[in-house]
């Protein structure tokens, strides 16, 4: 008997000591190191950035165009374009108000100038004489690297396949709202243009992409384009370089005005 009191006795001092002895944690888990004790705060003036100074833009220079942008058309003449078929002069024609008309089956006119990655203001009008329906209806377009098109046309009462509607990225994109004036009236295309980039054995390396804004509605929104706009088959990534920028005479007496076109470069 007195033999199993002292093992049980034996048994618990021997607890109470295990649980009496602190938990000593170990040295990484509370370690505090030297660069942790004397790091300075982060200072305001180490996250500020003074050069390169952006360029002085006045946003509304002559006539409302910006300082540092291109006119491609200001209502006086053709000079910045020539015919898309030959080179040979444009052959639109002027009108009094200061906007020009596409003449019709004199064909496509393009900018004497190549163009890359481009912000493109201008202003359309459709014409209200023109009763046709579906893609006959005063249908043009505006070509960037005469290869990429962002769709002109009236589709005020007038349905058409969606991808081939106004403010569509033709055969492409579909806009994200129908945001054109009344047939007559002047619309406003504002236009981000970032032109596909090719390495030196012509592969695509990134694509080309589209924004625009129609009548200040956002209806297409950094699209990224899947190669050139076909009427008929699928898009083409051949390698290229600069291009002009082109409007389209769909040949239909469509009679589409357009004004007040300006370009600048990214």
């Amino acid at each position: 008997m007195k033999k199993l009191a002292l093992i049980i006795c034996i048994t618990l001092f021997a607890a109470c000591k295990e649980k009496s002895e602190p938990v000593v944690e170990e040295a990484a888990d509370t370690e505090i190191t030297s660069e942790e004790t004397t790091q300075e705060p982060t200072k305001p003036e180490e996250t500020e950035i003074w050069e390169p100074v952006p360029t002085k833009v006045n946003p509304t220079g002559n006539l409302g165009v910006p300082s540092d942008a291109l006119v491609l058309f200001d209502g006086k003449n053709l000079d910045q374009w020539i015919s898309a078929v030959d080179s040979t002069e444009a052959k639109w024609t002027i009108n009094a108000d200061g906007s020009m008309t596409v003449k019709d089956k004199t064909g496509d006119i393009q900018t004497k100038q190549n163009f890359g990655s481009v912000q493109l203001h201008l202003e359309w009008r459709s014409n209200p004489d023109n009763k046709q329906t579906n893609q006959n209806r005063s249908n043009s377009g505006v070509f960037f690297q005469n290869r990429y098109e962002v769709q002109v046309l009236d589709n005020n009462d007038n349905p058409t396949y969606v991808n081939g509607m106004v403010g569509s990225i033709y055969k492409q994109s579909i806009p994200l709202a129908m945001a054109a004036v009344p047939t007559g009236e002047w619309n406003t295309y504002d236009i981000i243009f970032h032109a596909p980039e090719f390495d030196l054995d012509g592969n695509k390396t990134k694509a080309g992409t589209l924004t625009v804004l129609l009548n200040g509605v956002l209806i297409q929104d950094h699209f990224e384009l899947e190669g050139t706009t076909e009427y008929i088959g699928w898009p083409k990534n051949d390698a290229h370089g600069k291009g002009p920028i082109k409007l389209q005479d769909h040949q239909d007496m469509s009679g589409v005005s357009y004004r007040n076109i300006w370009v600048r470069e990214l």
